[in-house]
């Protein structure tokens, strides 16, 4: 089995943060957005990984290869973005061989027993139920629970089930096909060539889908879920440090996660907040908030924010949302 993990998008909605740092590399307590879902197939055995590269697509690839050099991993290119589909007909050779494959997007953390979706006999897709379901690729069942229907974004929705982007495909080889006979006969919704209406063509070939709920489920494209996401994961066990240095005159608050090689002194940090390495913090307070790599902080109260790495922050008590490379004086 092979798991393909599209991350060619370009995070727009993160931005300034992914103009210069790719939305799956973001930190979220202590481990990237692509680490978890990694580590999460590994310890299914799964270790063939197919990577759908695009935007900022060096910086993944640089990062997979250094703090996953065990993984068999191959690399697409997916230059011109159109659609989620469009993203697995680039990686169609890769996989071409394969009779069975993980499709999981790139940006997304669930929260769930990925051995039941193993377990399933048929083709399966990962959902939850949703507030609104329009925002979504949605599913509906027959009178025996299959899939009877998937709808992206739907106007009018028959059913609040949304598909979380974690599919289990028994069927490669009519996959395939549906999507290379949408793409030559230029089959689009909403303006791309979209995984939901290839999953209900192969509906209309006889494939038979079932459904798993997931516990919960995190689209890490916003910085309040982002933020979000992080608290809750950190009040975790597994996920916030242990066995902290000892910091000049620091008051730690738990949980929180400080990486490597940290310098913070004078300073109140947490609770719920992720420092990334080699971070300066001086006479701040910081809480609910995520810190990139490098970052130089200084005389500040932050609360909900989300620093990007190389940062410099000088001043008084803001919430902010700075990207990487960024220096701001507010003092």
């Amino acid at each position: 089995m092979k798991a393909i993990i599209p991350v060619a998008g370009a995070g727009t909605r993160l931005r300034p943060h992914t103009y210069t740092q790719p939305k799956p590399l973001i930190p979220v307590a202590g481990k990237t957005i692509i680490s978890f879902i990694i580590d999460q197939l590994v310890a299914v055995g799964i270790n063939d990984f197919v990577f759908i590269i695009g935007y900022l697509g060096e910086k993944i690839q640089l990062y997979l290869e250094n703090e996953y050099p065990e993984l068999s991993k191959t690399f697409v290119q997916q230059n011109s973005r159109e659609g989620s589909a469009h993203a697995i007909w680039m990686a169609r050779e890769a996989i071409a061989d394969t009779s069975e494959v993980f499709i999981v997007f790139g940006d997304t953390i669930i929260d769930m027993d990925i051995q039941k979706v193993l377990d399933q006999e048929t083709s399966c897709l990962c959902v939850k139920e949703v507030t609104d379901p329009r925002e979504f690729g949605v599913v509906e069942y027959d009178d025996a629970g299959f899939v009877r229907k998937v709808v992206e974004k739907p106007t009018i929705p028959k059913s609040n089930m949304a598909m979380v982007g974690f599919y289990k495909i028994k069927e490669v080889d009519i996959l395939l096909q549906v999507v290379d006979d949408h793409i030559q006969n230029d089959v689009r919704t909403l303006g791309e060539y979209q995984l939901t209406d290839a999953l209900m063509g192969m509906i209309n070939r006889g494939v038979k889908f079932n459904t798993i709920p997931v516990n919960n489920w995190f689209d890490c494209g916003k910085k309040e879920i982002l933020l979000e996401t992080n608290a809750m994961l950190l009040d975790r066990e597994g996920y916030a440090s242990s066995n902290l240095p000892t910091y000049d005159n620091a008051i730690i608050i738990h949980p929180v996660s400080i990486g490597e090689n940290c310098v913070i002194s004078n300073s109140i940090i947490g609770p719920h907040v992720t420092i990334g390495s080699n971070v300066q913090i001086r006479h701040s307070i910081i809480k609910e908030s995520i810190i990139g790599n490098y970052a130089s902080i200084s005389e500040i109260l932050l609360t909900h924010s989300l620093v990007g790495s190389d940062a410099a922050i000088k001043g008084p008590s803001q919430s902010l949302n700075i990207g990487d490379n960024t220096e701001i004086d507010l003092s």
